[in-house]
């Protein structure tokens, strides 16, 4: 299988992961406290299959950067929250930075 496939997983399992830490209140919510755990297994055990071809830190620049941005869409529309321009800036540079690197970097995998 394709590594950006496998990054693609990894990001969307660990922004279901995040989005869900929010609504667990231990015991008491066994669905988001599985979403949580499971959504975390499945983006790091994903992120092992990915470092085998693409380079750690570009693997990880990707995963982190597009998760930052994607929990912050997924924390408006599911919880509300609200991003001011810093904020909304500097998730942009981060997307900037991503770009970049899959663009120009000759240290991707591809």
């Amino acid at each position: 299988m394709n590594a950006y496939l496998y990054l693609t997983i990894a990001i969307f399992a660990e922004v279901i992961a995040t989005a869900s830490m929010k609504s667990v209140k231990g015991l008491s919510t066994p669905l988001p406290l599985m979403l949580m755990i499971c959504g975390y297994i499945l983006a790091f055990w994903m992120l092992t299959l990915v470092v085998r071809t693409i380079p750690i830190g570009i693997a990880y620049a990707i995963w982190a950067g597009m998760g930052i941005v994607l929990i912050s869409v997924a924390a408006l529309v599911i919880y509300g929250q609200k991003l001011d321009t810093p904020a909304m800036l500097g998730m942009a540079m981060i997307v900037g930075g991503v770009v970049v690197i899959q663009l120009f970097s000759k240290t991707t995998g591809h």
